[in-house]
């Protein structure tokens, strides 16, 4: 597994698509570190903080359970050293609500050792997310 922030990072978006398409979760494991945190904001239905590789599978379960559709339509790159910088387009539909979205997450992703230890996800609108799943 090679060890710089952007193909990293690129591996684990991989892996959590394959996740969320109905994969195993121990394919996400080796990209993040055992005391990873992931601060969502609380306003979304998988809000909160998420530590260590079993808070991290949590949270996958968590959004698994919420989005039937979660689709990472475009990514940018701002800044390919640790703290990455991402800028991800998603387009996602409700499990609960059907109704689809298109929405804008700005994502600062700390990458130590080759593993992912810290990520701070910032959405535009969590209302509209959180409307959306009901």
């Amino acid at each position: 597994m090679r060890t710089d922030p952007v193909a990293v990072l690129e591996g684990m978006y991989a892996a959590e698509t394959d996740y969320l398409t109905g994969g195993d979760f121990a394919a996400l494991t080796p990209f993040f570190a055992p005391d990873v945190v992931l601060h969502q904001a609380a306003a979304l239905p998988y809000g909160g903080e998420w530590r260590g590789h079993e808070g991290i599978e949590a949270f996958f379960a968590a959004m698994s359970g919420t989005w039937d559709v979660f689709e990472l339509v475009d990514q940018a790159f701002l800044a390919t050293t640790s703290p990455l910088v991402v800028l991800t387009h998603v387009h996602a539909r409700a499990r609960a609500t059907g109704r689809e979205l298109d929405f804008p997450i700005l994502q600062t992703i700390t990458v130590t050792g080759g593993r992912i230890t810290e990520v701070r996800p910032f959405y535009w609108d969590t209302a509209a997310i959180a409307a959306a799943c009901g």
